[in-house]
């Protein structure tokens, strides 16, 4: 019998408090969270602004978790560094978002961090067919990105089955392990729906933070048990 995935839940700080952002991170740790997913957005890439590697930065001291930091920002590159020096640890950038996305993944590695790449809805997967041996971390918009609180889109279920298979023959052909993961609308009824595609990461906002920290472990609790459902 085949080793179950090692499924792992990424609450969204996009969808928490930004008042209080370190009490809420902290409270997500202690709630059972293996990521914190940081939403970086510049109002041109997408059309919404949220936070820089300063945020990150002060940010970085409340939790020993994992941040899983998505650039939705073009040029990504000038910024890389400095994410990674603000404490990323999984950095990850769309193939639109520059000219040369093995080199931005060159570099991401080269400063001693996780790569990921991220394709949008209307993105196809060959966009990084040729760069598979430098990705740490796939993650497929299951929503147009730039807002939380979105539709999950199962018009990309076929896209993750898709890269499920592709991410299984780099494995058999030698490769390293990659993580597969999905970002938008991700509640207990969708998340079953990615887990059975293939995806072992999950973006969660609303439905990690809806009810108030006394409500977090619950919300989580019950995202993983619907993933394990359907992988």
């Amino acid at each position: 019998m085949a080793d179950l995935p090692i499924l792992r839940i990424a609450p969204s700080i996009l969808a928490a408090d930004f008042a209080k952002l370190g009490e809420e991170i902290r409270a997500v740790e202690a709630a059972g969270a293996d990521w914190i997913h940081i939403d970086v957005m510049d109002g041109h890439f997408v059309p919404n602004l949220t936070i820089g590697p300063a945020v990150v930065k002060a940010l970085r001291p409340h939790t020993s978790l994992p941040f899983d930091v998505h650039l939705m920002i073009a040029p990504a590159d000038p910024l890389i560094e400095a994410f990674a020096d603000a404490g990323a640890d999984i950095i990850s950038v769309h193939p639109e978002s520059g000219p040369h996305l093995h080199r931005t993944l060159q570099t991401i590695r080269g400063l001693g961090k996780r790569a990921g790449v991220v394709l949008n809805p209307a993105t196809p997967i060959d966009e990084i067919d040729h760069v598979m041996d430098m990705i740490d971390l796939i993650l497929v918009m299951t929503v147009n990105p730039g807002f939380g609180g979105q539709k999950f889109l199962a018009s990309q279920l076929d896209k993750i089955r898709a890269l499920r298979h592709s991410i299984d023959r780099h494995i058999a052909g030698g490769g390293a392990s990659i993580d597969l993961g999905v970002d938008g609308g991700v509640d207990t009824d969708t998340i079953t729906l990615a887990a059975a595609a293939g995806a072992d990461a999950f973006v969660a906002g609303t439905a990690t933070f809806r009810g108030g920290p006394g409500a977090y472990a619950s919300n989580i609790s019950a995202l993983r048990s619907a993933a394990e459902a359907g992988s």
